[in-house]
């Protein structure tokens, strides 16, 4: 079953047309890079992917939920079978990397210590930080803050990772491990949509490519 499907969806930025008649679908467990230029469309498409911006039109299916008729007090449920990662990591500079975490799932419902505790180091094993449960942000290297807020991203076992421009900010050595990152979290059956204007990550990985551009979306190419 996909975990996102869109059906002749158009994509609004308040009253303005920003995508047309947009087709595509996500299996379990995929890879797939969302690229075009800046403006093209990709953050608005993202951000209705996780009801920030409202359906009007079309069908938007995301983690069982049809977005045209969500209603508000539905989607903190559905934000939790997402996980979503941005480019400047959004962590809480006042708190450790485990506290950050435990934020997140006490926000979520947690709230027996053992279990956050236990699903913390599962998550920070997942992207190799396990050993850097106790740092603040501000003594980690930038893919280590990334790393991070992909932990983060993990915590509700969610159905995808939805990556807005993870790899902006860092430099390729560093870029090239975030995405190596997000391949392992796909391969384990989380599927995993990464915006990216870094064309040297997709030809060292190649794979699914859907487009922005124009006001429509070009889909399934693969480079």
């Amino acid at each position: 079953m996909s975990v996102i499907e869109l059906k002749n969806a158009n994509i609004y930025q308040r009253d303005k047309l920003i995508l047309s008649n947009v087709n595509f679908s996500i299996e379990r467990g995929e890879f797939v890079y969302l690229i075009g230029r800046t403006g093209s469309g990709k953050s608005s498409l993202l951000r209705t992917l996780y009801a920030e911006l409202p359906t009007h039109d079309g069908m938007v299916y995301v983690a069982g939920y049809d977005l045209s008729e969500i209603r508000r007090r539905q989607i903190p449920y559905l934000r939790r079978k997402l996980g979503i990662v941005f480019q400047d990591f959004q962590l809480l500079d006042d708190r450790n990397v485990e506290a950050n975490l435990e934020f997140v799932l006490r926000a979520t419902g947690w709230y027996d210590k053992e279990r956050i505790s236990m699903r913390i180091d599962e998550a920070l094993d997942k992207v190799g930080l396990r050993n850097k449960r106790k740092n603040m942000p501000y003594n980690l290297s930038g893919g280590e803050r990334q790393g991070v807020a992909i932990a983060r991203a993990l915590l509700n076992n969610p159905d995808v990772i939805i990556a807005d421009e993870p790899t902006g900010n860092l430099d390729p050595e560093t870029a090239l491990d975030v995405l190596k990152m997000l391949l392992r979290i796909s391969d384990s059956g989380t599927a995993v949509l990464m915006a990216t204007h870094n064309y040297g990550l997709i030809q060292k990985y190649p794979g699914r490519i859907i487009k922005c551009e124009d006001h429509k979306v070009i889909c399934s190419v693969v480079e």
